[in-house]
């Protein structure tokens, strides 16, 4: 079957990810973009500046792709659902996670699948990373997520607005791999957060973790500001072995010095991979397990004010 989707928000990551996933996969077929600037692939047979148009006049759509910013989701998302459409949410999947449920909710009362989509997840050593980490204990985990903010989001005011996450908008990503490959719970212990004195959002933060291991070394550091190459690095030390580490965003694992998997980007693809079985199923897919530690951090973060960032 071929599946006729539609893509509502086309900025960066709909067009550097989305729209080249959906053009390798012969079960997805681009039929519409909703662009309040007016964007259209070559593809598209239809362009909307104004997504409600989109729903209403494409009876036959099956899918949206939802790549709005976060604070707008849940209203597309709940007017998606409740037109019949299935939902692909990019992450954050949401503002706050009382929307997120409500989606949940929704999508299972319109028998319509919800699919919240972690993008680092989708790694070849994250994979590998959870099944050599299962039954230990972890003494040691170290995650370093620095990159620079003016080369991922150029001029995206966004991202530094409440509820567009600042540093968590990338940060997310890690805690989304932390989630995955764990053998027990995370729970945030402690949050710093640091916020530029012009800005509702952090561009830096350092957490603490815990999972009921008395002594474990368990700690994150996000930044914002960090130029030249980017560090998208989790270490792992388990009680008797062995020693981890996932670099690259989780396209890379190295188990006690020896390379395991390192791979190309292969992770949107898997993502409409997974969407299709999905759809096929009938069944959603919700995680908010990485969500849920983002809230957290903000609940029990503890605020502090740096320099003005200007873009």
């Amino acid at each position: 079957m071929v599946y006729k989707v539609g893509i509502i928000g086309f900025g960066k990551i709909a067009q550097d990810q989305h729209l080249p996933a959906i053009r390798a996969n012969p079960n997805f077929e681009l039929t519409a973009v909703a662009s309040q600037r007016g964007l259209k692939p070559n593809e598209a047979k239809h362009t909307f500046t104004d997504y409600r148009e989109m729903l209403r006049d494409l009876r036959d759509l099956d899918a949206v792709a939802i790549c709005t910013p976060p604070q707008v989701r849940h209203t597309i998302a709940r007017e998606a659902l409740e037109a019949g459409k299935h939902v692909l949410l990019e992450k954050p999947p949401a503002a706050t996670l009382s929307e997120l449920e409500d989606l949940r909710r929704i999508g299972h009362d319109m028998r319509k699948v919800v699919f919240t989509t972690w993008h680092a997840q989708y790694n070849k050593g994250v994979d590998i990373a959870r099944d050599t980490l299962a039954g230990r204990t972890v003494k040691r985990l170290v995650v370093t997520w620095k990159e620079d903010v003016r080369h991922w989001h150029p001029g995206q005011q966004w991202i530094w607005q409440a509820g567009g996450f600042g540093v968590f908008d990338p940060g997310i990503n890690a805690l989304s791999i932390v989630t995955k490959i764990m053998p027990q719970p995370v729970f945030i212990k402690q949050s710093d957060l640091q916020f530029p004195a012009n800005r509702d959002a952090p561009i830096a933060a350092e957490l603490q973790f815990s999972t009921g291991v008395e002594g474990a070394d368990l700690r994150a550091v996000f930044d914002w500001r960090q130029t030249g190459p980017q560090t998208w690095d989790i270490e792992i030390d388990c009680e008797g072995g062995p020693l981890m580490k996932l670099s690259l965003g989780g396209r890379r694992l190295e188990v006690d010095g020896e390379i395991v998997a390192d791979e190309s980007d292969d992770e949107y693809p898997q993502i409409y991979r997974r969407f299709e079985e999905l759809l096929a199923s009938g069944q959603s897919e919700v995680d908010e397990a990485p969500f849920r530690l983002v809230g957290d951090a903000f609940m029990i973060g503890r605020r502090v004010q740096v320099e003005p960032f200007q873009d």
